[in-house]
């Protein structure tokens, strides 16, 4: 039976947190096919963009210009399947739960190992991901509604432009966390730390003000339900890329599936700015 009909507690036991290196064992081996949010939760997760070397250049600049969602951790040679820089034993081709296969603009498949696909000409780009601000978030005393419900983070398609560089462009990706006005302030000093896995909030409360009509209906991840009293809490996502795929139509690329990260061997607290 594969992990995406079980539950975390099933597979890493009653919290749904594990050592870092039996986590990436279980996802390798795919055990773990499910989003990663709340597993080795102390270690630093990336989204994953790989692109031909032909558009590497153009969406390198596009991440320059677009820290914000788009943060850099590590870029590979070309060819080059690991990112010694993130950890010794990783292996981009196995160790991310699900990837999506993209052609032409389109998302054509999704898979939990990539080796057939690999080439010598591809490069790898992990970004910052807000999985990793959210172990800070909880250890300062903050419920996460998705977690507590057991789901992936909401994410959703916003009307904040990004910056363009070469063919890419779009809008940026947004996700979504509920939280009482006393807590959302609390969150902005925490994650104003992790300039690099997306930072402070781009926006809190009204969502119709960056372009979402429902927050019921999110374009990747999964609805959490909203109690009385809270307001929606919007950080930079970074399956923003993902849009700007859309729009520059590459002829190949892979990422990761929204919220099945790849898990690293560096700790949260690495990334902390002060």
């Amino acid at each position: 039976m594969l992990a995406t009909s079980m539950t975390a507690s099933t597979v890493f036991g009653a919290q749904g947190i594990a050592d870092v290196n039996h986590v990436r064992q279980l996802i390798r081996q795919g055990v773990w096919q499910s989003h990663t949010s709340g597993l080795a939760g102390d270690h630093v997760q990336g989204n994953l963009v790989i692109l031909p070397e032909a558009e590497a250049n153009d969406f390198l600049r596009f991440c320059q210009r677009n820290p914000k969602p788009c943060p850099v951790l590590a870029v590979s040679e070309p060819g080059q399947p690991q990112l010694p820089t993130l950890g010794q034993d990783i292996d981009i081709r196995t160790d991310l739960p699900k990837y999506h296969v993209w052609r032409n603009g389109e998302m054509v498949g999704a898979i939990s190992d990539i080796t057939d696909l690999w080439r010598d000409d591809l490069v790898s780009f992990v970004l910052g991901c807000s999985f990793s601000f959210e172990f800070a978030l909880l250890e300062a005393g903050l419920r996460l509604r998705h977690i507590d419900e057991g789901k992936n983070v909401a994410m959703y398609r916003t009307n904040i432009p990004t910056q363009a560089a070469g063919l890419f462009h779009g809008p940026m990706v947004v996700s979504m966390r509920p939280m009482l006005a006393k807590d959302a302030i609390r969150a902005i000093q925490v994650t104003s730390r992790f300039p690099n896995v997306h930072g402070a909030p781009v926006h809190l409360g009204d969502p119709s003000l960056i372009g979402i009509a429902d927050l019921q209906q999110p374009d990747y991840g999964d609805a959490v339900s909203i109690k009385a009293g809270e307001i929606p809490v919007f950080w930079a996502c970074g399956v923003t890329p993902q849009a700007a795929i859309v729009q520059a139509r590459p002829a190949f690329c892979i990422t990761h599936a929204p919220g099945a990260m790849l898990i690293t061997d560096l700790l949260n607290q690495q990334l902390a700015s002060f």
